[in-house]
């Protein structure tokens, strides 16, 4: 525990051994292809597949009413929000195959089934579909402005919810005493996950066990198989088999169920062979679950002592055309509570408005509604502070919450546990060497250039809401397998858990193996989102842990011929207190299974299973101090310099911990400053693939410099927090500032998300102008 352990399941990911949905083959599997449409909104008059049909090497081709005779299902959105007026919101599902009308670019048409990706490839192209084409609309901002083009015919206003959260008679209220009101508008830009491995399914049915296996890259096995159950097939879920195998990438995007998902399963039943669908880095852009999307206006309320009085924010969110299995979720209840921050503000109020478009279906991406809350408010502090005279770091500082208020509860309802915000500021200022950054920006200035420095503090709620299950295994040799509901998607889930389970009982790290993501071993499970899995599954086994030693005492008070009460545990082994007589958990373990070796009545083998349901949300919080140089004549922002310091409460692993957070902080600087996803007007998708749509080499990044300040949640056994998405929630904020602080100079008090070259060099031209 707290060791820098280093991943053990990297042995198999670098020699090329990891085992992906790709790798799996099964005997006589047939090549799942999908036609997509490539209109934006679209009435679909007529299908002649007749042609695709008699192609060689083809199965099967099936549309969207070929699904509906069949009684096929669509997948559902689960979360089913209030309007702020306490009326139901406007929910649609998603169809496996467009029915009817095709309502984005990369809508799925129909299903090819052949023996090959190239026969099927081939046929799809025979496929001759009458379309009728009608007008779109991809704008966010202008999705529910009157007279626009409805996605919906019986949706007004393309508007799916009007959702609140707060006080808004205490806003009012604080905004008209106010002295000071600073108002900013931003965008936070849409984003496509880009997971190293696309996603893939792989079906098969067995007709005489009546009974579905699905090989899936997912980030949780049981809830796609809730869903398949219930909502697609509307049949038990024991009649399901779902098997993730080792994946690489989620991002929260891999969280959800997928129309090539219910596909496989149901060709796979009606043809009588296992099919495969592998998806395309092409389809990624075009089908994968798109992440943030919203345009934001966000008013900050202070007293003469610039003291935040209120804040008032009203956000437009993008859902895309169809709702994703938690669309509504992500821009309302998963982060908007977090738009208070680490601040004392003692009125808050926000509004959300979900718009539907013409346009991929938009769910969580790292972070999920988190990042763009602390986007917001964190570019809001920073450009009242500018507004109105004071330097960024002290605004803040007269505004934080002191350690010594807590539990402190929000204006927004979130009761934080633990938190020194002050002094994760100075610690990344000092690490920063803040004080030496005048020198620096001097001598950017004497080389033409301008530099910047900005900060980002952010929390956020994580590792709570729903149970998760885990359960340990002794087998007759004295080794351990750790069976658990999490999912791991490269996080390293396999090193954490066995380092837990290794330091609670005292075995070598060597003899812990970690088994997830088939719903036929692994009873329960809720699957990884949230930064939940340690957090949440974290703890259930260390409940197992506590329980299987207190289990092994019963026999090794036997096997030393003591009394229970007498036998202590420590590093692997149970002792007669005061004696030197002891015996080994290890040993204790093999004569568990040898009814000769056991009291009386007890039941052989040694194995428990815990389930652990948090008491509350984890609020790992921290401070990002980034900065850039510009140059003017090109509008390039180089990131020289890089500095987190986390508060994660407790840590299992250092290494793990430090990996998470630069990888989340790539992610951030990714998306602010180049990575975009853009659609015309007419909902074309523009940036559709690596020639369009950058993302971040490790050539552009500077060596990310990262430091814990420990302060132990209280609100959990093992005293951590969550820390998977924190690196993407401190970053985008932390760079924009960084980016507005060099252009400062010239007048610019603000840009926009991604911060390209031209955006930049365009924004300076205009000052300049």
């Amino acid at each position: 525990m707290g060791q820098p352990v280093r991943r053990s399941e990297d042995r198999r990911f670098i020699t090329g051994s990891g085992r992906y949905t790709d790798d799996i083959v099964l005997p006589r599997h047939a090549a799942g292809y999908v036609l997509r449409s490539p209109h934006a909104h679209a009435t679909i008059r007529a299908i002649d597949a007749a042609a695709a049909r008699a192609a060689p090497g083809v199965f099967a081709v099936f549309t969207g009413a070929d699904l509906e005779r069949d009684g096929i299902g669509r997948i559902p959105c689960v979360v089913p929000l209030k309007n702020r007026d306490g009326s139901r919101i406007r929910m649609v599902e998603h169809p496996l195959l467009a029915v009817g009308r095709a309502r984005h670019v990369g809508d799925g048409i129909a299903f090819v089934v052949a023996e090959t990706v190239a026969a099927a490839k081939d046929a799809a192209e025979l496929i001759r579909v009458d379309y009728e084409i009608l007008p779109a609309v991809a704008d966010t901002a202008g999705a529910a402005a009157p007279g626009q083009k409805l996605v919906w015919d019986d949706i007004p206003s393309n508007l799916c919810f009007d959702w609140e959260s707060g006080n808004r008679k205490a806003v009012e209220a604080a905004f008209a005493k106010a002295r000071h009101v600073v108002e900013l508008s931003m965008v936070n830009n849409r984003i496509v996950a880009n997971s190293m491995e696309p996603r893939g399914a792989l079906g098969s049915y067995d007709a005489g066990e009546e009974r579905f296996t699905l090989y899936t890259s997912t980030q949780g096995s049981h809830a796609i198989r809730r869903l398949l159950a219930a909502n697609v097939f509307k049949l038990p879920e024991n009649r399901f088999r779902v098997v993730t195998p080792d994946v690489g990438g989620g991002f929260g995007m891999k969280l959800f169920l997928y129309p090539e998902q219910g596909l496989v399963l149901h060709a796979a039943r009606k043809l009588g062979m296992p099919v495969k669908w592998i998806g395309e880095r092409s389809e990624s852009f075009l089908t994968d679950a798109h992440g943030r999307d919203n345009v934001t206006r966000a008013r900050l309320a202070l007293d003469a002592g610039l003291n935040f009085l209120a804040i008032d924010v009203e956000t437009v969110a993008n859902l895309g055309a169809y709702l994703s299995n938690f669309g509504t979720f992500i821009p309302t209840m998963a982060g908007t509570a977090m738009l208070a921050g680490v601040y004392r503000t003692p009125a808050a109020v926000v509004r959300v408005k979900g718009v539907y478009t013409n346009t991929v279906p938009v769910d969580a991406y790292r972070g999920a509604g988190r990042p763009e809350a602390n986007y917001v408010l964190e570019r809001l502090v920073d450009h009242a502070a500018r507004q109105l005279g004071v330097r960024p770091t002290e605004l803040r500082r007269r505004n934080f919450i002191p350690p010594d208020a807590m539990p402190f509860k929000t204006a927004l309802g979130m009761t934080y546990d633990s938190g020194e915000f002050a002094k994760n500021l100075a610690d990344a200022l000092a690490h920063a060497d803040a004080d030496g950054f005048a020198a620096r920006r001097a001598q950017s200035q004497a080389r033409g250039k301008l530099r910047g420095l900005g900060v980002s503090t952010y929390i956020e709620q994580c590792g709570g809401g729903f149970d998760e299950m885990a359960e340990i295994r002794f087998d007759t040799s004295g080794a351990v397998t750790v069976i658990v509901g999490s999912q791991s998607t490269g996080q390293g889930h396999q090193t954490a858990y066995a380092q837990l389970v290794a330091d609670g009982l005292g075995l070598p790290f060597e003899r812990v193996r970690v088994h997830q993501g088939d719903t036929d071993i692994v009873g329960f499970g809720r699957g990884t989102g949230g930064s939940r899995s340690l957090p949440v599954a974290g703890n259930a086994l260390g409940i197992a842990v506590r329980r299987l030693i207190d289990k092994g005492k019963t026999i090794a008070a036997h096997r030393l011929e003591a009394a229970e009460a007498d036998i202590e545990f420590a590093d692997g082994f149970y002792t007669v207190a005061g004696t030197d007589k002891r015996v080994g958990i290890a040993e204790i373990a093999q004569a568990a299974f040898n009814p000769l070796l056991l009291p009386a009545g007890f039941e052989p083998g040694f194995d428990e299973k815990a389930h652990y349901l948090p008491a509350a949300h984890t609020f790992p919080n921290g401070c990002h101090v980034c900065e850039v140089e510009i140059d003017p004549e090109t509008g390039v922002t180089a990131v020289l310099r890089y500095v987190v310091v986390d508060d994660f409460g407790n840590v299992v692993n250092p290494l793990l911990l430090a990996g998470q957070v630069h990888g989340g902080v790539v992610q951030g600087i990714g998306q602010a400053l180049i990575e975009g996803c853009v659609y015309d007007a007419g909902g074309q998708l523009l940036t559709g693939s690596f020639m369009d749509y950058a993302l971040p080499h490790a050539a552009d990044m500077p060596a990310i410099e990262f430091a814990t300040n420990v302060v132990p949640c209280r609100t959990n056994p093992l005293g951590i927090k969550g820390a998977g998405e924190a690196g993407a929630i401190g970053a985008p904020p932390a760079v924009m500032n960084a980016v507005v602080d060099a252009l400062a100079g010239l007048g610019i008090a603000t840009i926009e998300m991604p911060a390209t070259p031209h955006a930049v060099w365009r924004a300076i031209r205009q000052a300049r102008r």
